[in-house]
């Protein structure tokens, strides 16, 4: 901020009407503020220049700029924002010299050698400060001669015993004026109307409100960084809506105030799109908020069933967003798309549909209730969810973002790349797969379930599966090996099951799903991969219409076994699998997952697999009974 342009005597004008037009019956006023409303100014004389240049020599320092031009129009201030009553002039002014015996703790908190610049510039604050609070409830202003900027302001800094943080920064006393003017704001935008106060009406907040409006219609025609600029200021002041459309932004990615904003039954986004929300954790948004009283009927009589039907599903992770109208119809879409792992797909039709959106009243600008839908927001990227910010939409023109890229690599050698199913991995990890022919993902339990009538669980987190399908489970054992397999679709044609945490691989006693997989007369494939382990272990075998086509399996640079009428391009040699060691097994593995995509034109959707929400279930044991006299080992936790 500019102290040479800086319009005190507007500014400071302005705010003191403001402040005067706010005040109820001058019965409940002190004297002096039923004075300074009658006058409607909050200041008083201004300073001289002899005044300026006797509070110069009395404290030996030139004063900042911005300080120097408010004492010009008012040698003082009172109700600087709602904590600061009166804000000293050019004869209250004085060095704080640590009367307050905050130094020592604050400086041994600020000096940390490893602390960051910023926080060890702060020490010595509470000695060298130029206090500015006269009178306050118990809020220090100070201005740091030691903070100067290249314009020669000094920062101010602001504290009070009731903030659990640092002192607030300011760069200049003229953005301390602004903030508290701001501060003002807020507060009586909050009282606005209550106890008999007059309506809060006035130059300011038509101006910010007239900007809400422009950031609304700018957010629907896809210019959200511009509408988040204007909601930002517009939030300082307290206008409605500000923050609940700066929140939706925030939400989907875009700038953002902190915080997350709470629903209300009264709104007309509650059920679909506040309190899922709320009772979510989501990407951005933190930990799940308890909203368990918006159950109660004698609080909420005509939401509190719906609102029990949503947060229980919220839990149990089976809510479904359910908008309405066009949109609505393609987000049905996309989920039956998303539940079998196509992400991709299932994007490119919410992509399409956005423009047709529909808000449900002026506080909304976003489908943002997409990222409480457990199947759903996995598939909107940091990318995607940008996107959909910068598409026009709520019948707002404008033009069309770049798609954002496709997240899915495609094929299968992403598998045995670093992080392949544990992103953030420096290592591949193990996995075993069983790719199907001709049957649809639902299928999959009939042919390969533990048990008859296995079931599909509901889509769930990969790390989900287990505590869903054995809950309570506390022992294992090595008689037989049932996999828990996600679901869902490989390609045209395919379904896949995968299970990304195996046990060991048994050479002697596997009994490759394969067969059984293929019984209704389609291929099947099954992978056996092994990497985070003593010895890296890959096995493929096949099968058509319950008839084994061709097997093999390598450890660490030898062929323990194969079988079959091998494809060539499968041929373990030529594949590298005959060089030991991991990074040759890893290089070896992609290619021969690659030639099994080629070749039967497969894929797994990492998206869905790694971040997603996929069907389950436990299939048949992928080894034999141990044999008379072979060993067996059952692990229990006590």
């Amino acid at each position: 901020m500019n102290a040479e342009t800086f319009d005190w005597r507007r500014f400071l004008t302005r705010w003191s009407e403001e402040w005067a037009d706010a005040q109820g019956d001058f019965g409940e006023l002190s004297p002096d503020d039923a004075e300074d409303r009658q006058r409607r100014w909050l200041g008083v004389a201004p300073a001289t220049g002899a005044d300026i240049a006797a509070m110069e020599a009395r404290l030996g320092y030139e004063m900042p700029p911005s300080y120097r031009e408010f004492l010009r129009v008012s040698d003082g201030w009172r109700h600087a924002g709602g904590f600061v009553w009166t804000l000293a002039g050019t004869r209250e002014a004085r060095w704080h010299e640590d009367t307050s015996g905050l130094g020592e703790d604050f400086d041994e908190l600020w000096g940390d050698e490893d602390g960051p610049e910023e926080v060890r510039a702060q020490v010595g604050l509470w000695s060298r400060g130029l206090q500015l609070d006269v009178e306050s409830d118990a809020t220090y202003v100070l201005l740091d001669p030691e903070d100067v900027g290249p314009d020669g302001e000094w920062a101010v800094r602001v504290w009070a015993h009731w903030r659990a943080s640092d002192p607030e920064r300011y760069p200049s006393f003229a953005a301390f004026m602004v903030a508290m003017h701001q501060e003002f704001h807020q507060l009586e935008s909050g009282r606005d109307g209550q106890d008999g106060a007059p309506a809060f009406v006035n130059e300011t907040t038509r101006a910010q409100d007239a900007a809400v409006d422009t950031a609304r219609t700018a957010a629907l025609r896809g210019r959200h960084e511009e509408a988040a600029r204007l909601l930002e200021e517009a939030q300082k002041y307290g206008r409605p809506h500000a923050s609940e459309l700066l929140h939706q932004i925030g939400q989907l990615g875009g700038r953002h105030a902190n915080g997350r904003q709470l629903p209300h039954p009264d709104n007309p986004r509650f059920l679909t799109e506040l309190l899922p929300l709320h009772a979510t954790a989501h990407p951005g948004g933190g930990r799940p908020m308890d909203g368990r009283h918006f159950a109660d009927p004698e609080l909420f009589p005509d939401t509190a069933q719906a609102a029990a039907d949503i947060l229980r599903e919220v839990s149990e992770g089976t809510y479904r967003y359910r908008p309405g109208g066009g949109f609505g119809e393609a987000v049905d879409e996309a989920r039956e798309l998303a539940r079998w792992g196509d992400t991709d797909g299932a994007w490119r039709i919410l992509r399409a549909a956005v423009p047709v959106w529909k808000p449900l009243g002026p506080d909304h600008i976003a489908p943002v209730g997409l990222l409480a839908d457990p199947v759903l927001a996995p598939l909107l990227t940091t990318r995607r969810r940008l996107e959909l910010l910068a598409t026009p939409r709520g019948g707002e023109r404008g033009p069309a973002p770049a798609p954002a890229c496709d997240k899915d690599p495609g094929g299968l050698s992403w598998l045995a790349r670093p992080g392949g199913l544990r992103p953030g991995q420096s290592s591949p990890g193990d996995y075993r797969m069983v790719l199907v022919e001709g049957v649809a993902p639902e299928e999959l339990p009939a042919l390969l379930g533990s048990a008859p009538g296995t079931a599909l669980s509901p889509p769930l987190r990969r790390w989900d599966v287990s505590r869903h399908h054995r809950p309570g489970r506390r022992s294992s054992s090595s008689y037989d090996d049932k996999a828990l397999l996600s679901v869902g679709r490989a390609g045209a044609g395919w379904s896949f099951g995968i299970d990304d945490s195996p046990n060991g691989f048994s050479t002697d006693r596997l009994v490759s799903p394969a067969r059984a997989a293929s019984a209704r007369g389609g291929r099947a494939i099954v992978v056996w991969g092994q990497s985070g382990r003593d010895t890296p272990l890959f096995h493929v075998s096949a099968a058509r219409g319950g008839t084994p086509l061709y097997a093999f399996t390598v450890r660490d640079g030898m062929i323990e076994d194969s079988s079959g009428d091998l494809p060539a391009e499968l041929a373990p040699g030529p594949l590298g699998f005959d060089s030991p060691g991991t990074a040759a097994h890893t290089a070896a593995a992609a290619r021969a997952l690659d030639a099994i995509a080629d070749r039967y034109g497969v894929a797994l959707p990492r998206l869905a697999l790694t971040k997603g929400r996929l069907h389950s279930f436990e299939s048949m044991s992928w080894i034999r009974p141990p044999g008379p006299g072979e060993p067996y080992v059952i692990m229990g936790i006590g």
